[in-house]
C-alpha cells in the first residue's frame, strides 16, 4: 500500500526522476487533461502537443504547397486554392507514438509522456489522394515524402521534419490536407496554416506546417522516417516502422486529486467510472474491461462517434474504504488486447499497457 498523500505533513520524494532536458521538453509539449475525457471532442486548448523544433509562424495568404519530384505534372497550390477543394470534416483521435514512454524500464531519454499524449478533434480539410493524382505521379514512384517548414537538428542531423507514405498506403488511408480544427483555423502550434492528418496512425505521420510533397523513385530515408519512429530492441537493430495506433484506453480520474502526487480520493459508496478507448486503422473497439477489487469487469460502451474517433466506456463501482488500484484495458474488433506489460523498445514507442490509477476511498 502506498503512503497516503492526503495525511497532514505527508512527505514528498526528494530524488528527481527526470533529467533537466526532459523537464524542458515537458514544459514545451503538453498533454491532454484526463478529467476532460467526458468530452467527445477534446477542447482545442487541451489537445496534446508534440513539436520537434520551433513553431513556424506562417501567413496563410503567403503560404504555398509545392508538389515536386517524380510527378509528370508538378504544380503548386495557394491556401485559397486548397480551401476551394472538396471539403471534409472528420473526427480523428490522434495519439503520440511516445505516449507511455515514461512507464517503460529502462526509460528512454526523450519526451517523458505518461498517459496524456492523445486527443480527438474535428479536422477540416480536403482528401489528399486526388491532389496527388492531379500531379500525375510516375509509375516508378515508391514514396511520397511530406515536408514541414519546421527545421532543426536531431542527433546532429539537420533536417526539415519529414515523413513518407507509399502509394499503397495513400490508397488505403483517408489522409487529409487540413486547415481547420474544431470549426476554427489551425493554431500555430497545431500546424497552421496547413498540415497532414493520417487517421488511424500515430501522430508522427501527420506532418505539420506542410510546405512540400515530393514524389520519390526510391524509399524515403529522411531522419524522422529511417532513424527514429522504429521499433528497435538494440542499437544495431534496423527495426520496423511505427505506423498504426495500438489499441488503448484511459480512465477519467475519479474523485478529487492530491495536488502533487495526483492520487485520487473518493467517498465510499457507488462511484461512476468512465473513460475512452481507441485503436488504429479504423478498427472499432469490441470491449473494455476495468480492474475493480482485483477482478476484471466488463464496461458498457457508447456508440462510436466515428471510424477514427475514440469510444466512451462506463461502469459502476461500489467503492469500499481503503486504497485501491483501478485499471482499464481495451480489446478491438481485430482481437488485439492491451498487454499487461508492453514489449520494450529503445524509443519507448507504443506503450499501451493499461492505465492504472490509485484511489483512496474514505467513509
Amino acid at each position: 500500500m502506498r503512503d497516503s498523500p492526503f495525511q497532514p505533513g505527508a512527505a514528498r520524494a526528494a530524488t528527481p526522476e527526470f533529467t533537466r532536458a526532459e523537464v524542458a521538453l515537458a514544459n514545451r509539449n503538453s498533454g491532454a487533461l484526463l478529467e476532460l475525457l467526458d468530452c467527445d471532442i477534446t477542447p482545442t486548448g487541451t489537445h496534446y502537443l508534440l513539436n520537434h523544433f520551433d513553431v513556424p509562424v506562417l501567413r496563410a495568404q503567403d503560404h504555398v504547397l509545392e508538389f515536386d519530384g517524380a510527378f509528370d505534372a508538378p504544380y503548386t497550390l495557394s491556401m485559397a486554392e486548397i480551401m476551394a477543394q472538396p471539403q471534409v470534416t472528420l473526427p480523428v483521435t490522434l495519439e503520440c507514438a511516445g505516449n507511455g514512454r515514461a512507464g517503460m524500464e529502462p526509460r528512454p531519454l526523450s519526451m517523458p509522456w505518461m498517459y496524456e499524449a492523445v486527443g480527438t478533434s474535428d479536422w477540416t480539410g480536403t482528401p489528399l489522394a486526388p491532389l496527388l493524382e492531379r500531379a500525375k505521379p510516375r509509375g516508378s514512384v515508391q514514396d511520397f515524402a511530406f515536408f514541414g517548414v519546421d527545421f532543426g537538428y536531431d542527433k546532429g542531423i539537420p533536417h526539415h521534419y519529414g515523413r513518407s507514405l507509399t502509394p499503397a498506403e495513400v490508397a488505403g488511408l483517408d489522409a487529409l490536407l487540413v486547415w481547420g480544427m474544431n470549426g476554427a483555423p489551425l493554431l500555430p502550434q497545431h500546424g497552421a496554416p496547413l498540415r497532414l492528418i493520417v487517421p488511424g496512425w500515430y501522430g508522427m505521420a501527420s506532418v505539420k506546417w506542410l510546405g512540400r510533397i515530393t514524389a520519390l523513385e526510391t524509399r524515403f530515408d529522411g531522419f524522422q522516417q529511417a532513424e527514429t519512429y522504429r521499433f528497435r530492441t538494440h542499437k544495431d537493430d534496423e527495426g520496423r516502422p511505427v505506423t498504426q495506433i495500438h489499441v488503448r484506453s484511459l480512465i477519467k480520474p475519479p474523485g478529487v486529486p492530491d495536488w502533487f502526487s495526483r492520487m485520487r480520493r473518493v467517498q465510499a459508496g457507488p462511484v461512476a467510472l468512465s473513460g475512452r478507448a481507441w485503436s488504429g486503422g479504423g478498427v472499432p473497439i469490441a470491449k473494455v474491461e476495468v480492474l475493480l477489487d482485483g477482478a476484471w469487469q466488463q464496461a458498457q460502451l457508447a456508440p462510436p462517434q466515428g471510424r477514427y474517433a475514440w469510444t466512451r466506456w462506463q461502469i459502476d463501482w461500489q467503492a469500499t474504504p481503503g486504497q485501491h488500484e483501478i485499471a482499464c484495458r481495451a480489446t478491438d474488433a481485430a482481437g488485439n488486447t492491451q498487454p499487461l506489460t508492453a514489449p520494450y523498445n529503445l524509443g519507448g514507442f507504443a506503450n499501451n499497457a493499461p492505465h492504472r490509477v490509485t484511489v483512496e476511498v474514505v467513509d
